[in-house]
């Protein structure tokens, strides 16, 4: 099969289409997908940079997120059928080959049926962001219908699907942006309030806008020196959730006076340390997003989409930044 292999760490340039064997299903719970679609997030491009968490398994394929067509079923498999049509957040990380390929391998439990009312090409961006936003904003903050959330980068992968599911739950919500086709953006998906980054201090902007009280919960999407600015845009006892890692400079006493609950968000943890039962909770999150999106309470847009073959170009265009919703690589 035609899959893009990495062959070292570095620039996009060493992400090259390849022929490798196509997989077989060889344990009892297995799918055989044929890929129709693969989605880009910022882990592949780190990944690419650094190295996978497999180091010694090379050439790798990455790519998390995948959509397509069940081809062949283990003798054990119960959920699914050839012809059924998937997605899934699974392997990419250095482990398991990912998803920039024709075809995958992936356990039945951890795989959701497509939203019928979305392509294969919408379904290829949805899993990792929205398992992200769902365990951020539900399972860490626990935000409550009645309540304000602050969602950094709103138009980004995260930050769109977050704030359809704070408005979902019941929340207030506003968020950053960069320009003011990101804010009619956010504003169709049900942001409350826009805040230009770029040009105001959206510390300020989010007291004026809670009466001084801050929001009860801040999603940091950007990382960086934001994480900490954000402590102060949170209310006394909120919760500030990030899906980056602190910087080493964060000054946390503001968090600290303000007795706020900081939640680390990493949902590749399930995979990473090979926790079945919490890889079986994602794919049930998918289940429910994908009951939303068929009744028209949730989007996915995709920005772009690249052939497979570009993948390289797909990664230089994420790395320069400003990409509203997801990019995609489509199999053709």
């Amino acid at each position: 099969m035609k899959a893009v292999l990495m062959t070292a760490a570095g620039n996009p340039e060493v992400l090259q289409i390849g022929e490798v064997p196509t997989p077989t299903v060889l344990q009892a719970t297995d799918l055989l997908v044929r890929l129709q679609a693969a989605g880009v997030n910022p882990i592949d491009t780190k990944l690419r940079q650094r190295g996978t968490f497999y180091p010694d398994r090379m050439p790798a394929i990455l790519g998390c997120d995948g959509a397509g067509i069940v081809e062949a079923v283990g003798a054990a498999v119960q959920k699914f059928q050839p012809g059924d049509a998937v997605y899934f957040c699974n392997g990419g990380i250095g482990g398991h080959p990912g998803n920039y390929a024709e075809w995958a391998i992936v356990n039945e439990a951890f795989a959701a049926r497509k939203p019928t009312s979305i392509s294969f090409v919408e379904a290829a961006a949805a899993p990792l962001v929205l398992i992200t936003a769902w365990e951020a904003l539900y399972d860490r903050a626990n935000l409550q219908a009645g309540q304000t959330a602050l969602i950094h980068a709103g138009a980004g992968g995260v930050g769109h699907v977050a704030i359809q599911l704070a408005k979902l739950q019941g929340a207030t919500v506003c968020t950053t942006v960069s320009t003011p086709e990101k804010a009619d953006f956010v504003r169709q998906l049900g942001a409350d309030h826009v805040i230009f980054y770029k040009t105001a201090d959206f510390v300020q902007e989010t007291l004026e806008w809670t009466g001084g009280l801050g929001v009860d919960v801040t999603f940091d999407t950007v990382g960086r020196d934001l994480f900490g600015k954000s402590f102060a845009a949170t209310q006394i006892y909120g919760d500030i959730v990030t899906i980056l890692e602190p910087d080493p400079t964060t000054n946390w006493k503001v968090a600290r006076t303000r007795n706020q609950r900081i939640s680390f968000e990493l949902m590749l943890t399930p995979m990473l340390q090979e926790l079945v039962e919490e890889q079986k909770a994602q794919a049930k999150i998918l289940e429910q997003c994908a009951r939303l999106i068929d009744q028209g309470q949730l989007k996915i847009h995709v920005g772009q989409t690249f052939p497979l073959r570009d993948a390289a170009a797909a990664h230089r265009v994420l790395e320069a930044g400003g990409v509203t919703g997801k990019l995609v690589l489509v199999v053709e």
